[in-house]
């Protein structure tokens, strides 16, 4: 189910309010000697295509975001640990500056929730009367923040808060706590007070428990939907997050120094930028319109190019992803951003020598900028994801066909950016269609044909807060278990086939390996070589490397599941998973983070039910 929208014309910030509490909490930090520490919750089951080698390269951008936010309010004791590179480490066992911190945050996508989860019963384990305030938050946290709560008397832990916001809404949490504070009260006492006195319910976009034992929630109370920020200007900048990163280690334990400056491009020679939020398409499966509020968000050229520049001159680092929606989305931002970058001098020479950067787009609208794509790569763009999905549009129409999926990688192609393309296959697709384009393999041969460098291949899965979430859970579509294996949600990447009403779902399964040995093997390799598909020569090559063995991980671990799905008894989901705690609204009205079926405290429901435009019981 998609997040409630807020009222017409109350979805953004009011421009400024981001600086002002920045500012504010840089006058008053100095007074609290906090520190902090940040965590980046990570399974290691999921490393296989089409991430494998950008999720160990690249920082992620929200918890690097997170730590250069915290860092510009004054908190400069903060480090951030991914657990990337750092599987081992243990809540419990930190000390930052020689102490325990007094807060810890914990950051995580979907699939890692695993290890969130364990992460945040680690840090239980500390003494309550040393325990740092615990902060979850995250894409899992913004749909499912229940799941950082535990209702299990023998089980007990849980995160103080779930932040079901981006960076303001955190840093006016930790505002309205200093603000309280008394001398050196530990700073989760401090919450406990604001908790229990109503201060937080004036915060929308947080989510915290209620209940007579420590760990254990009896109710959840959600203060609402965030309200977003409008000008991505006013974010902090990025440069101040690579400073802060935990060296990787195989030890429990943190360093005592940060990853030196020298050493970061080394660790992550790729650098994570935000640039754009929100995408003009309504596509069932992606939650991303409903998130943004159907808004557009965007930086300014200036500021993407300071960012880029700042990050090449104090850490080397030459490449970048751009962590957009769909970058294209408006013409007119879009061409703006890109004349900047184009003018930008770097050594008395154009910003496309020394750096290069890639992003995501649609089909649809990288023809509408045909006109303007010397101008894209004079900006320093030679990547471009394509989200193809699937090329006839039987999956979802987003204006691609066949002839215009072509056109647009063979126009990008002439100009020298390589098409990435982002396919989804489904319950319809057949693997083979002779003399048709239909099937997987007909299109993946067309896309390589046409200049694809890479390709991505995952099996369309329900994602929390899209449109068709609560539908494909109620009708039986989601597996629970197959051959008594339960789906596990590191599982829910997309190369596990595990929603679908194919009478044969192995087939699916090994369509998906077929589709990624057709297009990375041996042979395509030797004739990258030789005669590669991109003009950057050695991408070509370098990506059917990084293919080949992506595949063999892919293989290694999908492989047994197929055989599951081939011989085992499939048992199937009749509803999507809920909080058992009852959820209310800081005024008893309906949580504005609950599906339906969720337990209910008491209280109105009027300002809930007008906030989701359903009726009145």
């Amino acid at each position: 189910m998609e997040l409630a929208r807020r009222e017409r014309g109350d979805e953004l910030l009011r421009p400024g309010e981001l600086l002002g509490v920045r500012k504010r909490l840089r006058n008053i930090a100095c007074k609290h000697d906090l520190s902090t520490v940040i965590a980046c919750a990570f399974d290691h089951r999921t490393r296989m295509l089409p991430f494998i080698f950008a999720d160990m390269r690249m920082v992620p951008a929200g918890v690097r975001a997170v730590g250069a936010a915290m860092f510009d309010a004054g908190f400069s004791k903060t480090r951030i640990v991914l657990q990337q590179w750092n599987r081992n480490f243990r809540p419990s066992r930190m000390r930052l500056d020689g102490r325990i911190p007094d807060l810890f945050m914990v950051s995580s996508m979907q699939i890692h929730s695993e290890q969130c989860r364990a992460l945040i019963r680690d840090a239980c384990r500390i003494d309550p009367a040393h325990r740092p305030l615990i902060i979850a938050g995250g894409p899992k946290t913004i749909y499912e923040p229940w799941d950082v709560f535990s209702a299990d008397p023998h089980d007990p832990w849980a995160a103080d808060v779930a932040v079901t916001g981006e960076e303001y809404i955190l840093l006016s949490l930790l505002e309205l706590l200093l603000s309280i504070r008394a001398g050196s009260e530990p700073l989760r006492q401090t919450f406990i007070r604001a908790r229990n006195s109503g201060m937080l319910d004036e915060i929308p976009g947080l989510v915290y428990a209620r209940g007579e034992r420590e760990g254990v929630a009896e109710e959840l109370v959600d203060t609402g939907i965030q309200r977003l920020l409008g000008d991505l200007d006013e974010l902090p900048h990025p440069v101040p997050g690579y400073s802060l990163l935990e060296p990787p280690s195989r030890l429990p334990t943190l360093a005592s120094q940060a990853l030196s400056i020298g050493r970061v491009r080394k660790h992550s020679p790729i650098g994570s930028l935000v640039l754009t939020f929100g995408c003009k398409f309504g596509c069932p499966y992606c939650p991303i319109p409903a998130y943004n509020q159907r808004q557009y968000r965007v930086k300014s050229g200036e500021r993407i190019a300071d960012e880029m520049l700042r990050l090449y001159r104090e850490y080397g680092i030459r490449y970048f992803f751009g962590a957009d929606d769909n970058f294209f989305n408006e013409q007119e931002r879009t061409l703006d951003i890109m004349e900047k970058l184009a003018r930008v001098r770097v050594e008395g020479t154009e910003c496309r020598h020394h750096f290069r950067w890639g992003t995501e787009v649609t089909v649809h609208d990288a023809l509408k900028m045909k006109e303007h794509l010397a101008l894209v790569r004079k900006a320093g763009i030679r990547t471009l994801w394509l989200g193809v999905e699937d090329m006839t549009g039987a999956l979802v129409k987003k204006g691609q066909t066949v002839d215009k999926t072509i056109e647009a990688f063979r126009m990008l192609r002439e100009r020298g950016i390589s098409p990435m393309p982002m396919m989804m296959h489904h319950d319809t697709q057949p693997l083979y269609t002779p003399g048709r384009p239909l099937g997987l393999i007909n299109q993946v041969k067309m896309l390589r044909k046409a200049g694809a460098a890479s390709l991505q291949v995952l099996m369309i899965t329900p994602a929390t807060g899209s449109k068709s979430y609560e539908e494909t859970y109620n009708s039986g579509m989601v597996y629970a278990r197959v051959g008594g294996k339960r789906v596990e949600t590191h599982m829910l990447d997309g190369n596990y086939v595990v929603a679908t009403n194919h009478k044969k779902p192995w087939r699916k399964q090994f369509n998906i390996m077929a589709a990624y040995l057709y297009f990375y093997n041996p042979v395509r390799f030797a004739i990258s070589l030789v005669k590669p598909v991109s003009r950057m020569y050695l991408l070509d090559s370098v990506m059917q490397c990084v293919g080949m063995l992506g595949l063999a991980c892919t293989v290694r671990r999908t492989f047994g599941w197929a055989l599951r799905l081939m011989f085992g008894k499939v048992e199937r989901q009749t509803a999507p998973p809920i909080s058992r705690i009852p959820m209310r609204g800081a005024n008893g009205s309906l949580a504005s983070h609950a599906l339906p079926g969720t337990p209910e405290a008491p209280g109105p429901r009027i300002a809930a039910c007008a906030l989701r435009g359903t009726p009145v019981e």
